[in-house]
């Protein structure tokens, strides 16, 4: 028993150490700030290894690159490099400076992830709420890694999570129109304001505008929480838009969840959402 035990034990360690194969707080931009640094978890002796690129959400206020979960030993334990990003926030920096962020931590990624056993030519961008958001504008969006020296060719796949602003003036709409019928003052820093206060910006910062055939503009899949009806309804928008356009679009709406569990659960064994992206990513990145 006492045998038994020790094996036990041993083995809950080896399965933490490798969750623990991480190269935390790496500056991908000049001069070093301490929230534009990501972390890169890597199977050991990873070569080649396809890459999953990681936004947190926040409401582009908050929230870390560390608030990964299970994700990184999920992905770790199939093979890949797991990427996971911070950002400036609002209301210190304004949101073009948020997504230019996150190009350059995309190309950090391109120039630098090789040596940590990543395949820079297999990445698939991922993010949730406020990062699903970023990481469907920068997959839509080409201006961004353009600047970069980059092209949306480099990104295998896109997955946004259960993101409320792939179109952002239907969701001010929206959401307006629902605080007018239950009687609630508007906010005094919602998504009008975050997105500039200007009708122009509200459209600039939407993925459904940046859509085109012929753009590299990679397949994406979308979750969403099923019975929300915000995010299910802008994720069906950016679908439907993508489909039109001939980009290939995979939805996927999670049924006995809500906007904080489907993100928690993301790597969990048994979980429907997480087979989905497993199944994606897997077709995304193979050779």
């Amino acid at each position: 028993m006492k045998n038994l035990t020790f094996l036990l034990i041993a083995f809950g360690f080896a399965t933490v150490a490798r969750a623990d194969n991480v190269k935390r707080d790496i500056p991908y931009a000049e001069p070093t700030n301490e929230l534009q640094m990501l972390d890169v978890y890597a199977p050991e002796n990873a070569k080649d290894s396809p890459v999953v690129f990681w936004i947190h959400g926040g409401g582009w206020q908050g929230g870390d690159k560390a608030s990964v979960h299970a994700k990184p030993k999920a992905f770790v334990d199939k093979g890949y490099v797991f990427v996971s990003t911070n950002y400036r926030l609002l209301p210190k920096v304004d949101m073009e400076a948020i997504v230019r962020d996150v190009a350059k931590s995309i190309h950090w990624v391109a120039d630098h992830i090789a040596e940590h056993g990543g395949d820079p030519k297999r990445l698939v961008v991922m993010g949730h709420s406020a990062g699903a958001q970023l990481a469907a504008l920068i997959c839509t969006d080409d201006r961004y890694l353009k600047a970069e020296g980059l092209t949306l060719g480099i990104i295998k796949g896109c997955v946004p999570v259960d993101g409320d602003t792939y179109d952002v003036p239907l969701m001010i709409e929206t959401g307006a129109a629902r605080r007018k019928a239950k009687g609630q003052p508007d906010p005094k820093f919602g998504h009008y304001e975050k997105f500039g206060s200007d009708p122009v910006k509200h459209r600039d910062f939407s993925a459904v505008n940046h859509i085109a055939r012929d753009k590299g503009t990679p397949p994406f899949l979308l979750l969403y929480v099923a019975d929300h009806p915000d995010t299910s309804a802008q994720a069906k928008r950016l679908g439907s838009v993508l489909s039109e356009a001939g980009i290939a679009a995979t939805l996927f709406g999670a049924k006995d969840t809500e906007h904080s569990k489907i993100n928690e659960n993301l790597g969990l064994p048994d979980d429907p959402s997480t087979k989905a992206v497993f199944e994606f990513v897997g077709e995304m990145t193979r050779k």
